[in-house]
C-alpha cells in the first residue's frame, strides 16, 4: 500500500510507484472525488477529450443534419 503525508501547506507527494502505474509526469492533473461514505478517489487526468477526436468512423449512409441534432431549436 502506497502512503504519503500532507504538509503544513496542504501539499503531498504522489509515491513513485503510483506515478509509474498511471504514467504521471510533471504537469499531470489529478481529479479528486469524495464519495458519500468519505472514500477519496484520485484519478490522473492524462487525456483530453480532444484526444478522442477521430476515434469513431461515421457509418456509411448515416449522415445526420445539424437541424436534426438540435431538435429544440
Amino acid at each position: 500500500m502506497a502512503e504519503s503525508t500532507i504538509t503544513t501547506k496542504g501539499q503531498t507527494t504522489v509515491p513513485a510507484d503510483i506515478r509509474a502505474l498511471v504514467d504521471a509526469k510533471a504537469g499531470t492533473r489529478l481529479v479528486w472525488s469524495v464519495m458519500p461514505d468519505g472514500t477519496i478517489i484520485v484519478r490522473a487526468k492524462s487525456k483530453s477529450i480532444l484526444d478522442m477526436a477521430g476515434m469513431l468512423d461515421t457509418p456509411k449512409g448515416k449522415r445526420v443534419r445539424i437541424e436534426d441534432m438540435n431538435p429544440w431549436r
